[in-house]
């Protein structure tokens, strides 16, 4: 396991910076475009827990209007009045997560793992649930391709504890080649009972 720790934050530290380099005349567009079209910030941060529960600030492009509560929930559709156009343009391909590489080359995160939640949440955790702060957080993980938006939080949850059971260098693969296919569908992005779009192609959460 010491090994593979050593393998995946080197992956990790490689694959953030190689891609920070290769997007970064793109996500300054991002950025411009962001602070054009709607007021605010481009990015928004927000502390979030990372392994072993340390508190560390989670960077995206902001995509919702400046007056909402950012700790309020995710939005359950394309529709949602919170959301800017474009930020429903970035929600819909996860171009909003890509500012996550600069807290995957930090440390505070890595390629593959639970999500990051809010700190308040950790109280509202069983044991098992803790499970998912050996970790660090991810920028994708198992949630993430068994369901996303479709999924209940104790269902996210369960999935995360069963990423840090099983763990390796072949799990890993699975789920980078299987976000890859969901985020190019556009699958899972909101909640399935909101989703026309997805409802409209017959898609499962």
């Amino acid at each position: 396991m010491k090994l593979f720790n050593i393998c995946k934050r080197g992956s990790d530290i490689i694959v953030a910076l190689l891609a920070l380099i290769i997007l970064s005349p793109f996500l300054v567009v991002i950025g411009i475009i962001i602070k054009l079209s709607s007021s605010g910030q481009a990015i928004f941060k927000q502390q979030r827990a990372g392994r072993a529960g340390k508190p560390f600030v989670f960077y995206k492009f902001r995509t919702m209007k400046l007056d909402v509560d950012p700790f309020g929930p995710s939005p359950k559709s394309g529709q949602d009045i919170r959301l800017t156009k474009l930020g429903r343009f970035l929600r819909e391909y996860s171009l909003d997560e890509l500012p996550q590489l600069y807290n995957i080359l930090r440390g505070d995160m890595s390629l593959i793992g639970p999500r990051p939640l809010y700190l308040s949440q950790i109280k509202e955790w069983n044991e098992r649930q803790n499970k998912r702060l050996l970790v660090r957080p991810g920028l994708t993980g198992l949630a993430q391709i068994r369901g996303r938006g479709g999924l209940t939080q104790e269902e996210k949850l369960e999935l995360d504890v069963q990423y840090v059971e099983t763990v390796g260098f072949l799990t890993d693969i699975k789920i980078i080649i299987a976000t890859v296919v969901r985020v190019l569908g556009r699958k899972g992005i909101y909640e399935k009972r909101y989703s026309q779009s997805e409802d409209t192609r017959g898609a499962k959460p």
